[in-house]
């Protein structure tokens, strides 16, 4: 696992701290297919804190993802979008829309967000 994620960083201790930051601290050595679907999800986004893009485009990333989970994720791409990415979320999910700075409900139109 830590090579995948270290595709998008170097350094052992870059890519173990944003293990660590999703929950998965400590499984550098366990290869990716062999995880459960929620925690690839939870990979692609270590991915994301170690390379530190300026977009990210998430298509449901907490769609596999149990409710503490899906808390972290969304509280991680709020993080990096604090921290200047720009962050784009195709989500059915109150909760991570709730999040987000602006929201486009495709049936109703666009509604801005106050920050939380």
């Amino acid at each position: 696992m830590a090579f995948n994620v270290g595709i998008a960083a170097g350094g052992r201790e870059v890519i173990e701290a944003a293990l660590a930051r999703v929950g998965l601290g400590g499984r550098g050595d366990d290869l990716v297919y062999q995880l459960s679907g929620g925690e690839q999800q939870r990979i692609a986004v270590a991915r994301l804190l170690a390379k530190r893009p300026a977009v990210i485009l998430a298509d449901e990333p907490t769609g596999a993802l149990d409710n503490d989970n899906a808390a972290l994720v969304i509280g991680l791409l709020r993080q990096l979008a604090d921290d200047g990415s720009t962050v784009v979320l195709a989500t059915h999910s109150d909760h991570a829309a709730d999040a987000c700075d602006t929201a486009l409900d495709l049936a109703a139109g666009p509604r801005p967000r106050s920050l939380v």
